[in-house]
């Protein structure tokens, strides 16, 4: 393996060069070209882990196209290496793979594919090297390296994969239309690929999106969600629903969100832009966090703001319980969009239903009751919905903006102080219902919640400790103007 010649059909950097010599410098290149040569058969590393090595993206999975049997030859190359390598095989893909040194190498025979236009699941057949790249989605993504024998090294680049990663460029291989037609969901590929790297999309290659978007209907919601979730985490997500927006393809995902779109004024009395806003708030959040969660309920934290806007004359626009009923939507939402029906979900909610509260408490005097239900109603959760918060002010009023974060600033230090005093995050009451049960000798009843709501308040609002003394007190209290006596 020493002293490899990097041999490529177009031109590349010396960069981009010595990267791809190292990396084919791994022992399971060499164990691969070993095992090709003699089988007398041709072997490529070919398409991802390609694009990002010469992108100086990390990369961990290996996708090797061969002539002939993938299966077969993957099960070869793991003995080679190993006899207590375990290859799992997929039949009824052609496809085989095996870890190797943090490693993730599939296997897949050469192959050509043809579609019927109402379904993406192709006809497959056995094909060439040229057949298997003609069928990628992306130039950048029909790249191959050789494996064997003598060409070993060689870059087969038929569509100007290399030119295509210089300039930015996503582009189809062949007419777009027939790539987008035969497999739409390409489309979101673009779009996210484009997300991920920074990239444009070619302008061919877009308009095509457009003509084809609602070809997106008869793919699956789980294969969506799919691509969704690797353009909410990448680092500028906005950037993929702006793309989604402009190509279409939006309206058959969330259509919800474009009804966010554009302004309306009323005697000289105007609103700001919510879908601009809320990809606004999105980004805003990724600065801070990696956290694809809170990045939904970023997106999602002013969704029901198209049901709830109305003009009150005097007053202006109103979007009264908009985070009441955004709260709402989210379950449809994610069941629709096929996202998570989880914790996750229900942390989406919460935040969502609470993400007015800290900014209404900045505009008021913070007072330590408010402090209190606020702890008492996010939990763990706070410290995410402070953030969302903050991402959620984007005026264009400098100094709203610093007013806004300055009180912010106040509504945290109260919530470190009152916490700190009254621990009230997670809050349990002092008293379970099965003590006031026993100290009554009652059974489940209006009786027991009644007390129980009333303890709970008694601390949110400081009337007593949260403490079991206290509470105990309070709860005998309280029984008594109930006409319960303790046994």
């Amino acid at each position: 393996m020493n002293g490899i010649k990097m041999n490529f059909d177009t031109p590349i950097t010396i960069q981009q060069g010595d990267s791809l010599a190292q990396f084919l410098k791994h022992p399971v290149f060499e164990k691969i070209s070993k095992v090709a040569d003699e089988e007398g058969r041709e072997a490529f590393v070919i398409g991802g882990f390609v694009r990002d090595v010469i992108l100086g993206r990390p990369s961990k999975d290996i996708d090797i196209v061969t002539l002939g049997s993938g299966i077969e030859f993957a099960q070869k190359v793991a003995h080679f290496i190993n006899p207590k390598i375990k290859v799992q095989t997929f039949k009824n893909f052609g496809t085989a793979m095996f870890r190797y040194k943090n490693l993730e190498v599939e296997f897949v025979g050469a192959r050509k594919e043809s579609y019927n236009r109402n379904s993406r699941n192709p006809i497959v057949k056995e094909g060439s090297l040229s057949d298997d790249q003609n069928r990628r989605d992306f130039t950048i993504n029909a790249m191959a390296i050789d494996l064997s024998g003598k060409n070993f090294g060689k870059l087969v680049d038929p569509f100007g994969g290399i030119n295509h990663l210089q300039l930015k460029t996503i582009k189809t291989p062949l007419e777009p239309d027939i790539t987008f037609s035969d497999d739409p969901l390409r489309m979101m590929r673009a779009v996210r690929f484009a997300t991920q790297l920074g990239f444009e999309i070619e302008k061919e290659t877009f308009e095509a999106i457009k003509r084809n978007s609602s070809r997106l209907e008869i793919i699956s919601k789980e294969r969506i969600a799919d691509e969704l979730q690797k353009i909410m985490a990448s680092k500028q997500p906005s950037r993929g629903w702006y793309l989604l927006d402009e190509s279409g393809l939006l309206a058959y995902i969330l259509p919800e969100l474009l009804l966010l779109k554009g302004t309306e004024v009323i005697n000289g009395c105007g609103h700001k832009d919510n879908f601009k806003h809320t990809l606004q708030v999105l980004d805003n959040v990724c600065l801070k966090t990696e956290n694809i969660w809170l990045r939904w309920a970023a997106l999602l934290h002013d969704i029901a703001k198209a049901n709830t806007k109305k003009f009150i004359p005097g007053i202006g626009w109103s979007f009264h319980g908009h985070e009441f009923l955004g709260s709402k939507m989210v379950s449809k939402l994610f069941t629709r969009l096929k996202l998570p029906l989880n914790e996750h979900m229900k942390y989406v909610e919460k935040l969502v239903l609470l993400h007015l509260r800290p900014i209404v408490l900045a505009e008021e005097e913070v007072t330590s009751s408010a402090i209190r239900r606020l702890l008492f109603d996010a939990g763990d959760d706070i410290d995410d919905l402070m953030l969302l918060c903050e991402a959620d002010i984007t005026s264009k009023n400098d100094e709203k903006v610093r007013r806004y974060l300055l009180n912010l600033v106040q509504v945290k230090e109260k919530l470190l102080e009152v916490e700190e005093h009254d621990k009230l995050r997670n809050f349990q009451p002092p008293v379970s219902g099965e003590e006031i049960m026993a100290t009554f000798n009652i059974k489940p009843c209006k009786h027991v919640g009644d007390i129980k709501n009333a303890i709970k308040d008694a601390i949110l609002d400081g009337i007593i400790q949260n403490d079991y003394t206290e509470a105990y007190s309070f709860m005998l209290k309280k029984g008594e103007e109930l006409g319960l006596t303790k046994v």
